[in-house]
Protein backbone atom coordinates (compact mmCIF):
# COMPACT_ATOMS: atom_id res chain seq x y z
CA UNK A 1 0.00 0.00 0.00
CA UNK A 2 0.74 3.26 -0.22
CA UNK A 3 2.44 5.48 2.32
CA UNK A 4 -0.03 6.14 5.56
CA UNK A 5 -2.32 3.69 3.76
CA UNK A 6 -3.32 0.49 5.46
CA UNK A 7 -5.90 -2.13 4.28
CA UNK A 8 -8.46 -3.27 7.43
CA UNK A 9 -10.16 -5.72 7.28
CA UNK A 10 -13.35 -6.45 9.91
CA UNK A 11 -14.96 -9.50 10.65
CA UNK A 12 -17.93 -9.20 8.80
CA UNK A 13 -16.18 -9.24 5.44
CA UNK A 14 -15.84 -5.14 5.14
CA UNK A 15 -12.23 -4.50 4.13
CA UNK A 16 -11.58 -0.85 3.76
CA UNK A 17 -8.37 0.82 1.78
CA UNK A 18 -8.11 3.86 4.27
CA UNK A 19 -5.18 6.89 3.57
CA UNK A 20 -4.55 8.31 6.93
CA UNK A 21 -2.73 11.09 5.45
CA UNK A 22 -5.02 13.78 5.19
CA UNK A 23 -6.18 13.58 8.91
CA UNK A 24 -2.70 13.24 10.34
CA UNK A 25 -2.63 16.56 12.31
CA UNK A 26 -3.14 17.91 15.93
CA UNK A 27 -1.27 16.78 18.90
CA UNK A 28 -2.50 13.19 18.83
CA UNK A 29 -2.32 12.60 15.37
CA UNK A 30 0.21 14.73 14.09
CA UNK A 31 3.27 12.44 15.81
CA UNK A 32 1.82 9.90 12.45
CA UNK A 33 2.92 11.72 9.90
CA UNK A 34 6.81 10.06 10.87
CA UNK A 35 6.42 7.38 9.08
CA UNK A 36 8.42 5.09 11.43
CA UNK A 37 6.09 6.01 14.33
CA UNK A 38 3.07 5.31 12.00
CA UNK A 39 4.32 2.08 11.17
CA UNK A 40 4.03 1.33 14.78
CA UNK A 41 0.50 0.24 14.70
CA UNK A 42 -0.90 -2.62 16.03
CA UNK A 43 -4.44 -4.07 16.25
CA UNK A 44 -5.77 -3.63 20.54
CA UNK A 45 -7.13 -6.97 20.89
CA UNK A 46 -9.47 -5.61 23.68
CA UNK A 47 -10.80 -2.86 21.72
CA UNK A 48 -10.80 -4.44 18.57
CA UNK A 49 -9.29 -1.01 16.91
CA UNK A 50 -6.03 0.44 15.49
CA UNK A 51 -3.42 1.97 17.86
CA UNK A 52 -0.19 3.68 17.83
CA UNK A 53 2.51 4.06 20.38
CA UNK A 54 1.25 7.29 21.61
CA UNK A 55 -2.07 6.43 22.24
CA UNK A 56 -3.68 7.76 19.24
CA UNK A 57 -6.59 5.34 17.77
CA UNK A 58 -9.88 5.52 15.96
CA UNK A 59 -12.95 4.63 16.65
CA UNK A 60 -13.62 1.09 15.74
CA UNK A 61 -17.30 2.29 13.88
CA UNK A 62 -15.21 5.27 12.11
CA UNK A 63 -12.89 2.34 10.20
CA UNK A 64 -15.82 0.08 9.64
CA UNK A 65 -17.21 2.89 7.92
CA UNK A 66 -14.20 5.38 6.92
CA UNK A 67 -15.96 6.81 3.52
CA UNK A 68 -18.49 8.17 5.66
CA UNK A 69 -16.70 9.97 8.37
CA UNK A 70 -13.60 10.59 6.17
CA UNK A 71 -14.57 14.37 4.94
CA UNK A 72 -15.33 15.49 8.18
CA UNK A 73 -12.08 14.25 9.86
CA UNK A 74 -10.14 15.89 6.95
CA UNK A 75 -11.91 18.72 7.81
CA UNK A 76 -11.14 18.36 11.51
CA UNK A 77 -7.64 18.02 10.70
CA UNK A 78 -7.54 21.13 9.04
CA UNK A 79 -8.65 22.85 11.52
CA UNK A 80 -6.31 20.79 13.75
CA UNK A 81 -3.44 22.36 11.86
CA UNK A 82 -5.17 25.90 12.01
CA UNK A 83 -5.27 25.98 15.79
CA UNK A 84 -2.20 26.80 18.21
CA UNK A 85 -0.63 23.77 20.58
Amino acid sequence: EAPYTLRVCFDDGNEQVINFRPVLAGGLYGPLRDQVIFEQVRLDPEMHTLVWPNGADFDPTTLHDWPRYERALIARAARWELSPT
